[in-house]
């Protein structure tokens, strides 16, 4: 691992320089989970959830997530991607999402995947959270955990 802070100077910080780098295809993957009570799985397969699909409505909010990374992470660069896919794996009391990013440039896309996955289970979430919610308004049981960069590749 490197020593070296890349985004910091003598006056403070900065984002780093990147031009003279040469393009290249890039790609990262990324996922992570939502917990979720079974009769809220069982609701969002049946699409009962009054919010609407929750599914569909996660993987656009997480699309646009990825597109938007730079203004929501200070020093990320402003990437132009190629493309992204955002798919879910709906098991008993869990929700995976998994979201890859492609672009060709100077900097990898792993802060986007990571954004689009966060996203995509906030989402689920809001949606669900009339549902998970206890008698006390809390959610007990509802978590997100195990967001991790499955792949960072140049192609």
């Amino acid at each position: 691992m490197g020593e070296e802070f890349t985004h910091l100077t003598d006056s403070g910080v900065h984002m780093v320089e990147v031009g003279a780098k040469p393009d290249q295809k890039r790609r990262a993957i990324a996922s992570g989970k939502i917990f979720l009570d079974e009769k809220t799985i069982k609701m969002i397969q049946s699409e009962e959830i009054k919010k609407g699909n929750v599914l569909t409505t996660a993987q656009i909010a997480a699309i646009q997530a990825v597109k938007n990374t730079s203004s929501i992470i200070p020093l990320c660069h402003p990437l132009s991607l190629t493309g992204i896919e955002v798919d879910f794996d709906v098991n008993p009391t869990f929700i995976t999402c998994t979201c890859a990013v492609n672009t060709l440039g100077k900097t990898g896309v792993e802060m986007e995947a990571i954004t689009g996955v966060s996203i995509g289970l906030l989402t689920i979430w809001d949606m669900v959270k009339a549902v998970e919610k206890d008698e006390y308004g809390q959610y007990p049981d509802t978590r997100i955990s195990e967001i991790k960069v499955l792949k960072k590749e140049k192609i």
